[in-house]
């Protein structure tokens, strides 16, 4: 019997509520690419992801022709490698880039008497695709820090390149992505938007987000859920920059080492129920030579560091040479058929109220058994039945 008692009213609450929803609204994950390339601005063509989707192929007829070699390679069981490396050619040939990045940083380096012409070439190979229905699903560019003291630099090759772009198109491309790195201060976001705005001004654009890098143990403590104004889309990790910033000898500046770990864990929990997607860096390697043993040994190591972002809730990193392409779908791949029908069956039994092999699952288990099976059908491909 409940005995009814004087009490204050619960002020404030519809609008800590509607704070809560705002901030963290726990959306279902929808489509992210696995991984994004980076091509140095001045690399860049109409054909740079023709050609490294074909280098990609060749390199997997040349060394990896069959289901054994890549159950082999990658540890992949008996049962699935038939299955991965179907996918693996056919994602080569139909879809080899899903994230590209024009890259105006690191990857282009000092070079400011040949920015603007490079952007213009850019923007123009960027139209052809479009017009030709090559432009990958999610493409963009990444500009020049603020915090290697030329902000001017910046600004300068977006607004050239955009301009460009909607000059010739007369829109932006759905997909459009913008990277903003090593942000060391905070105030360089609240400039950089401000940028935007006037740009958005100029060129009669919706709002422009960005992705953020994380690539200083500075950038750490201001990381939130409304950093930018709710301008931000992604934060993606910079194994090199960061773990030369605290100090790691060149020999460990790896992506799986406990530093790195430490650094994705306080995105993951800045960035936890926001929306906002999380990616890992790069191996900053390619095959030592056209022999198969090095070949494979390279698909082995990206292999590895693949699998310990995903183990670590990190579905995306970066891809810097054709080779990466491989390792990283093949990996993708087995990574998500080895536990799909593990993971439906469970969410079944869920449904059903009964056990499976005696596992009693939590709702919030459930809940990530049913984005886990989501994102496996978007990393993998629309399928019915068994995806393998």
């Amino acid at each position: 019997m409940r005995v009814t008692v004087g009490h204050r009213p619960i002020t404030g609450f519809a609008e800590a509520y509607r704070l809560q929803q705002s901030r963290y609204p726990m959306t279902p994950a929808g489509w992210q690419p696995v991984h994004t390339v980076y091509v140095p601005a001045d690399r860049f063509s109409a054909d740079t992801v023709a050609t490294w989707g074909g280098q990609a192929l060749e390199l997997v007829e040349a060394h990896l022709p069959g289901p054994d070699e890549l159950a082999g390679v990658f540890g992949v069981s008996a049962d699935l490698a038939p299955g991965v490396h179907r996918r693996l050619l056919a994602k080569l040939e139909a879809e080899p880039v899903e994230d590209l990045r024009i890259d105006f940083e690191d990857g282009y380096g000092v070079r400011p008497d040949d920015e603007d012409g490079h952007a213009e070439q850019a923007a123009a190979a960027v139209v052809a695709m479009h017009e030709e229905g090559r432009l990958p699903r999610r493409w963009g560019l990444r500009v020049k820090s603020f915090a290697d003291a030329d902000p001017e630099r910046s600004v300068r090759t977006l607004d050239g390149f955009l301009t460009e772009v909607v000059g010739r198109i007369g829109a932006l491309p759905p997909g459009f992505a913008l990277t903003f790195p090593k942000i060391l201060m905070e105030n360089y976001l609240g400039q950089f938007t401000a940028f935007l705005e006037d740009l958005e001004k100029g060129l009669g654009l919706g709002p422009l987000r960005f992705e953020i890098q994380v690539e200083a143990p500075q950038t750490l403590p201001f990381l939130r859920a409304d950093l930018a104004g709710g301008r931000l889309a992604a934060a993606h990790f910079g194994v090199f920059d960061y773990t030369a910033a605290i100090g790691l000898p060149p020999h460990e500046q790896r992506l799986d080492h406990p530093a790195c770990d430490h650094a994705r864990h306080v995105m993951q929990t800045a960035f936890a129920g926001t929306g906002i997607e999380l990616s890992d860096g790069s191996l900053a390697a390619a095959p030592a030579s056209s022999a198969t043993a090095d070949v494979h040994a390279l698909w082995r190591r990206h292999a590895q560091l693949v699998r310990h972002s995903l183990a670590h809730g990190f579905y995306q990193g970066w891809d810097m040479h054709p080779s990466h392409l491989v390792s990283r779908f093949a990996t993708v791949y087995a990574f998500h058929l080895a536990t799909y029908d593990s993971y439906a069956a469970r969410v079944a039994a869920w449904e059903q109220q009964r056990q499976v092999e005696g596992v009693m699952d939590e709702p919030a288990t459930v809940k990530t058994l049913v984005t886990a099976l989501s994102r496996a059908r978007s990393a993998l491909g629309e399928f019915t039945g068994n995806p393998a």
